[in-house]
């Protein structure tokens, strides 16, 4: 099981076991005040200093990405209200462990100690697997933190939710991991074999991760180099870390609700560093242009209709070039929506619509427009007095095309920007006719 942690303690364990272990084992913090990156949570007002001030723990999820201190959290809450430490991977665990982690907890409870049950990666459990928890929550046989890197939102059960306070764990940003390296370097007793533009470089690749970078400073000291290595150098030695990112997780619906909404403020630098994300990580091309070309028809719409034909000639190019050429045309979308005139107004216009046509059910239009096929439909009134716009002066005859039942309404709505600027002169002239017409 993985023993993700975003702080470690400058002071070096003393087992033997911890001696001979990897670095990020070594500089385990055995204080909650020693993690670093979360003193929102761990510090006197936080969530977790105040029930520790309290000395009364409830379940909690910890939420947050990898190498930010779940485990190490739990473990440490656990010291520091007196509760025995129990903890099981929803991994590497089934209904029969869960039976047998459960009958311990009551067996101890009989005798005054409460246990603090960590379920490392809990949203692996199904539904019904998490509901096997919420007895035992709820008679406080244990108290729970369940730690996930995915939103708790989708992935837990809504009454395993409201059972549990929901605490979020940040990205370790670069002051922290800057931290991180200064205690190994401490226990060490040596600093890292490279110049400050490198170990810039190094904190910077490890994406908010802690252990991943304790891992990558224990291979570097564990190699002699003639000379400190600068950023090219360093980075040929190791492996940048590979960013989180699940096409099916929330950082895919983060990335391309960012990506829409850059485009939407009209920021195309924004807009392609989001959509270069996405391809980077090895999200499908298509998916963000089908996102792209929604985004035409809704943001932009008439304010210029070139959008929308910009997208699907994205596609088609997409289609003939393949992978990597043909992404310069999603490129080139990108950048065509982001900077074009926007507009929701067929969008807004869209919804308004369907709303009259559900709530006015089956009105009959007028029998004016209706064909008449046949000489039934011609006797009972169907296309009698229909005025044909092209014989109408000015190719507009103002006549009514609403149900009788009706009246006229105003759906779409032209903004003054791009070419909706001339299509709300348009309908302005057409309204006047009608009503001159009418009047």
């Amino acid at each position: 099981m993985a023993d993700l942690f975003g702080g470690l303690d400058p002071a070096p364990a003393s087992d033997a076991h911890a001696a001979d272990g990897p670095l990020a084992d070594r500089l385990r913090p055995r204080r909650l005040d020693a993690i670093v990156g979360q003193d929102h949570l761990t510090g006197p007002e936080g969530a977790i200093g105040r029930m520790v001030a309290a000395g009364r723990l409830s379940s909690i999820i910890l939420w947050g990405p990898p190498g930010t201190g779940k485990t190490t959290t739990a473990r440490l809450l656990a010291d520091a209200v007196g509760l025995r430490f129990v903890a099981i991977s929803a991994v590497f665990s089934g209904v029969a462990d869960l039976k047998k982690v459960f009958a311990e907890a009551r067996e101890h409870a009989r005798i005054g100690t409460r246990t603090l049950l960590f379920v490392d990666e809990i949203h692996r459990f199904n539904r019904s697997q998490q509901d096997g928890f919420l007895p035992f929550v709820e008679d406080g046989t244990v108290t729970l933190v369940g730690a996930t890197t995915e939103n708790p939102s989708f992935e837990l059960n809504a009454a395993l939710l409201s059972r549990a306070q929901v605490l979020i764990l940040r990205r370790l940003d670069h002051g922290a991991l800057g931290q991180l390296l200064d205690r190994a370097e401490a226990l060490e007793g040596r600093p890292l074999p490279l110049t400050p533009d490198a170990r810039d470089a190094l904190v910077a690749s490890a994406d908010g991760d802690g252990r991943f970078l304790l891992n990558q400073a224990e291979t570097l000291f564990s190699v002699t180099f003639d000379a400190p290595l600068d950023p090219t150098a360093l980075g040929a030695f190791l492996q940048r870390r590979v960013a989180v990112y699940d096409k099916d997780r929330e950082g895919h619906y983060n990335l391309i609700s960012a990506l829409h909404k850059s485009m939407r403020g009209s920021d195309p630098q924004a807009a392609l560093y989001y959509l270069a994300r996405m391809l980077v990580a090895g999200e499908e091309p298509l998916y963000v242009l089908r996102r792209i070309t929604r985004f035409a028809s809704e943001d932009i719409g008439l304010a210029d209709p070139q959008a929308l034909a910009q997208c699907l000639a994205a596609k088609d190019a997409y289609e003939f070039l393949g992978s990597p050429e043909g992404e310069l045309a999603i490129v080139q979308a990108c950048l065509y929506c982001a900077t074009a005139p926007k507009s929701n107004a067929a969008y807004r216009a869209m919804k308004a619509a369907w709303r009259a046509a559900k709530d006015t059910g089956s009105l009959m239009p007028p029998q004016n427009i209706l064909n008449a096929p046949t000489k039934l439909m011609k006797d009972i009134g169907y296309g009698k007095g229909y005025a044909y716009d092209h014989d109408a002066e000015g190719g507009f005859s103002g006549a009514n095309y609403w149900p009788e039942e009706m009246t006229p309404q105003s759906f779409y709505e032209p903004t003054d920007r791009g070419v909706e600027k001339r299509i709300a002169e348009r309908m302005a002239w057409w309204d006047e006719r009608r009503r001159t017409d009418r009047g």
